[in-house]
């Protein structure tokens, strides 16, 4: 199937069947995010594919296109690769991570607070 006949356009913006999954109170919060990972996928890609340009200009010196769509990584560059794709993912959801730290370290509930406070 040639790029002609596919509208890329059209299939990037085909609504997933089911509701939107709700993460925070403030629907535009919601909005942000799925823009956020969306941006984080495109980059992951560009840093794949910017990863073939760099392994196929070692090897071989010079590249057209065709070298590049049909690159296909050994064991040793998967591996190198989904450590990277794993660290940068990492980097981005640092914050994240670091908030459901925090939620799970937080003072402890009402309840048990109250339940300590009749014991005094």
């Amino acid at each position: 199937m040639s790029d002609a006949a596919f509208d890329w356009m059209a299939a990037a913006n085909k609504k997933a069947k089911g509701k939107r999954p709700e993460y925070f109170a403030n629907p535009e919060d919601d909005r942000m995010l799925s823009i956020l990972m969306a941006v984080v996928g495109e980059v992951s890609v560009l840093r794949e594919r910017m990863d073939t340009v760099e392994r196929l200009l070692e090897t071989k010196g010079a590249i057209s296109r065709d070298d590049i769509e049909n690159y296909v990584p050994d064991k040793q560059a998967a591996y190198e690769r989904g450590a990277m794709i794993r660290e940068y993912i990492y980097r981005v959801m640092r914050g994240p991570h670091q908030m459901v730290d925090e939620l799970r370290q937080a003072e402890p509930p009402v309840e048990d607070i109250s339940r300590e406070l009749r014991k005094i």
